[in-house]
């Protein structure tokens, strides 16, 4: 069917979705938010086949990072088919793939990229997850796993184990510092310190039941968890704990590579040097292709460990190319710190006096917007939750209770807190959820199952005291976020459709507002963006019957502007 046969005023959209639901499967999920049918697309555009224009905040869920049909990546797609190569070779070598190696090892942090080796997987990050965890294995002949909670890393079994959520033996999950919810209930540095400090304690644990590890995977920036930057600290302090422990460590950099976080690669930012790093999405300029590149002395495994038979792909090797090229070249990741610091200063401005934002955080151009239902008030959800903002200074552990929604918090002598929960705490209070059968990190604090189920546990002298709107600890008082409004951020992503702006869900609970636009964003775009997204949560905070302190829907003033693409962005 010709293009033009399928542009019409909306008759062949319908039809063509009514078809897609008729035949496809129930476990699509973008064609259910984005009814939407795309027939031309170009940079950060995508024409409809109704007609309708949007700008793409999606990107390919961050696999376009010039954005659509880039001139750069179309002549590289050209110039492979003009002259009739091979499309498909499985591993063996190329003039397209030589070329293709050589600029990735370029880009790498130069620590790993002189000793590095790389293993072409299956065209997907997933798999090249998959490789990473079959190769930490094979080289320590250990089978274990530290991973994170919040994680994702793709929907095969290996990388889906290792995301959060999964329930898997030989995964032990550790706290990812996450200061809007904090785990600890005392958020910022110390949030992070206490995460790095439970992840140390529980290796050196000969009790602490965590399976002898193969290799740590992390993500420097947490994309479908809710856009959670890991902070440079804490990053180090991970580094430093597996190195000192013969623990290979995992960076999988597959939505947050190619300049996408204002570093050509995340871990660029702290400074650390991963011993495998697991790479996908923008790699191939938005044609599938994955690679794990990893040091030199784990490279073990024997001939065919790892295998694929769609390794090859020669148009995705030359539109990488030929996209990495052009990143680095022109200063992108250095472009996309400038556009996307000041694009959070705005959203910031404009959350301030909307209570239903959360919170607004990122990194680079991976942006997010938690929404929150602020009159709810933060409540229980599970058996055994203790209120723990003050729970934060001696390095004790906390064990749940078998079954109840009650937890006791007893006095012991050097302590000068107590209280009792219900099922619901007061709202503002900082809490640590403790489900049965957990163990749960809570310093300056035990808990032990108490009678009736629920928890029982004493805190430390360094516990002062709550109070009505939040905990006070050490003379900081820090109020827990309210609960998660995965229904107002799907209402906000249907405004900003009906408003042109393609942008996508992610988090714990799907309420968070993920922006990933690509590299190549213009001013105006950026503009265009920032004010089609105030429209849509404005009139979806009003749809929602919830207020706003604000008298504006519109964005406040930039602070200046935005500084030209590609000039004197150098950091």
């Amino acid at each position: 069917m010709a293009l033009s046969a399928v542009c019409d005023d909306g008759g062949a959209t319908q039809g063509i979705l009514r078809r897609q639901a008729l035949r496809e499967s129930a476990a699509r999920t973008y064609a259910r938010a984005l009814p939407i049918v795309p027939v031309r697309a170009r940079g950060m555009t995508v024409e409809g086949a109704d007609g309708r224009r949007y700008l793409d905040c999606l990107s390919g869920a961050g696999a376009l990072a010039l954005g659509h049909n880039h001139p750069v990546v179309l002549e590289a797609i050209r110039a492979v088919l003009d002259s009739e190569a091979p499309l498909q070779v499985l591993d063996l070598a190329t003039p397209v793939k030589d070329a293709f190696t050589d600029e990735l090892f370029a880009t790498l942090p130069p620590g790993l990229a002189a000793g590095a080796r790389v293993q072409f997987c299956g065209p997907a990050g997933t798999d090249a997850v998959e490789a990473a965890l079959k190769l930490v294995r094979i080289a320590t002949g250990r089978d274990g796993l530290l991973a994170f909670s919040g994680a994702y890393h793709g929907m095969t079994a290996g990388a889906l184990a290792a995301s959060g959520g999964a329930s898997a033996a030989g995964v032990t999950r550790l706290p990812f510092p996450y200061d809007y919810r904090c785990p600890f209930g005392v958020g910022g540095e110390r949030g992070a310190e206490l995460s790095a400090r439970w992840a140390e304690k529980l290796l050196d644990d000969p009790k602490g039941g965590a399976p002898d590890p193969a290799g740590m995977i992390l993500e420097p920036v947490q994309g479908e968890g809710g856009v959670i930057p890991a902070p440079d600290g804490w990053l180090r302090r991970m580094r430093e704990i597996t190195a000192a422990r013969s623990i290979p460590l995992i960076a999988d950099e597959v939505q947050t590579g190619v300049g996408r976080t204002g570093a050509f690669w995340a871990v660029d930012h702290s400074g650390v040097v991963p011993d495998v790093m697991v790479l996908s999405k923008a790699i191939g300029g938005g044609l599938p292709l994955a690679v794990v590149v990893y040091r030199e002395e784990l490279d073990v495994w024997p001939p065919g460990a790892h295998a694929g038979t769609f390794r090859g792909n020669q148009l995705a090797m030359a539109a990488g190319t030929a996209t990495l090229a052009y990143v680095r070249e022109n200063h992108l990741a250095q472009r996309a710190a400038v556009v996307g610091r000041r694009m959070l200063e705005r959203l910031r401005r404009f959350a301030a006096g909307r209570p239903q934002i959360g919170e607004v955080r990122g990194r680079g151009l991976v942006i997010g917007l938690e929404l929150v239902a602020p009159e709810a008030g933060p409540t229980a959800q599970a058996s055994g939750i203790a209120q723990a903002g003050a729970m934060a200074e001696a390095g004790a552990m906390a064990e749940a209770g078998q079954s109840g929604p009650a937890a006791q918090v007893g006095p012991v002598a050097d302590a000068d807190w107590e209280g009792t929960l219900g099922g619901t705490a007061p709202y503002g209070a900082s809490m640590i959820e403790v489900a049965p059968g957990e163990v749960t990190p809570c310093e300056g604090a035990w808990l032990t199952g108490a009678e009736g189920g629920g928890a029982r546990g004493v805190l430390s002298g360094e516990a002062r005291q709550v109070l009505g709107g939040g905990v006070s600890y050490a003379g900081v008082t820090r109020t827990a976020a309210p609960p998660a409004d995965p229904a107002l951020a799907a209402a906000v992503q249907q405004e900003c459709l009906r408003r042109g702006l393609i942008v996508e869900l992610g988090g714990r609970h799907d309420a968070v507002i993920r922006l990933l636009p690509p590299l190549t964003i213009t001013d105006e775009q950026t503009e265009a963006v920032l004010d089609r997204l105030a429209d849509a949560l404005d009139a979806a905070i009003r749809t929602s019957g919830t207020r706003s302190r604000s008298r504006s829907g519109e964005l406040p003033p930039a602070a200046g502007p935005f500084a030209p693409p590609f000039a004197g962005n150098r950091h």
